[in-house]
């Protein structure tokens, strides 16, 4: 039998999901979560073989802050982002945290099932749109965006400044502003508003907020 955690910060999807997945001989959720501290503390509590893990838990700290936290455990389950986010920021995340899947939340029930069971397997679950930006990434032209430039949109998306877009990133303003120039020559655009705009229209960020 594979157990299965649930961390989603939405009743009704932990419900939905929970009723999914006990309908198989060889699935059973054996706890849920709505957050990280809820995550960390149920897992200790009942362990689980696998964890599916959305991006979005609420006010409080996300998924990809969860994934790590839960891998932190002293016999840590393996965790599957399952969320509606499919931008190269998330992934990137995710995939830093430690996750071993990343799935989307339109998935049908045979694909959550088959990524449950290749996960618990120690094989990689991807959907396909993951696939393809991990696949670009890995094999970067001189127009692909790097994780720092991303976490420069990120910050820009958000109405920060050079100087305070500096001090989150831990660098000085010069270097601010050449990851500005390099991204403004990727993204064929002359303006931050421009930026952001792509950024958003090719899913390399999600709007903030």
């Amino acid at each position: 039998m594979i157990r299965v955690a649930l961390v989603d910060d939405h009743p009704l999807v932990r419900s939905g999901l929970s009723a999914l997945i006990d309908g198989e001989d060889d699935l059973q959720v054996v706890t849920q979560a709505d957050s990280l501290e809820t995550a960390v503390a149920a897992l200790r509590e009942t362990p689980a073989d696998v964890v599916l893990m959305d991006l979005n838990l609420g006010d409080g700290p996300g998924g990809a802050e969860a994934t790590a936290a839960v891998l932190a455990l002293a016999e840590p389950p393996v965790v599957v982002v399952l969320t509606t986010y499919e931008t190269e920021a998330d992934v990137i995340a995710a995939m830093q945290a430690g996750a071993s899947g990343y799935l989307l939340k339109g998935a049908t029930a045979e694909e959550l099932f088959a990524g449950i069971r290749d996960a618990a397997a120690g094989r990689s679950v991807l959907a396909p749109s993951v696939m393809q930006t991990l696949v670009r990434r890995a094999t970067p032209g001189p127009d692909v965006v790097t994780e720092r430039e991303v976490e420069v949109l990120r910050l820009l998306a958000q109405g920060l400044g050079n100087r305070e877009m500096a001090a989150q990133l831990l660098v000085s303003e010069a270097t601010v502003k050449s990851h500005l120039a390099h991204l403004y020559t990727k993204l064929g655009v002359t303006t931050r508003t421009g930026a952001v705009s792509v950024a958003l229209e090719r899913r390399i960020i999600r709007p903030p907020g």
